[in-house]
């Protein structure tokens, strides 16, 4: 499930001037990270070529609403779920603003999980 570079590359111009943004290898993706709130959180990552933001009881309404779908795979005997990264709305593809501030409301239920 790797992330093609191209891919991620797109992501990076998207959050254009985002705080403090440094990538790092994750998992075979690429997590998105940021020290901006005063600790060093990831608060996105890109598995294949799916960018996944961090939830919180706080954010997770704002994803359900839009039908985005929480991260899971397949084990062996059953379906794993982590409701703690979602799938981004496909509108802020075409919004680098809102990517940018959707990713800075992941960085904020990031830094607000323990």
């Amino acid at each position: 499930m790797g992330a093609s570079a191209e891919y991620v590359e797109y992501i990076k111009e998207l959050l254009g001037d985002f705080p403090e943004l440094i990538t790092k290898k994750y998992f075979g993706g690429v997590a998105f990270r940021s020290s901006h709130l005063g600790k060093d959180k990831q608060f996105a990552v890109v598995l294949g070529d799916t960018l996944y933001f961090v939830v919180d009881d706080q954010t997770r309404p704002q994803y359900e609403a839009k039908g985005m779908k929480p991260f899971s795979y397949d084990k062996k005997d059953k379906t794993v779920t982590v409701k703690k990264w979602f799938t981004a709305p496909e509108e802020l593809f075409e919004d680098e603003i809102q990517m940018r501030e959707w990713a800075m409301q992941a960085l904020e239920a990031s830094v607000r999980s323990k």
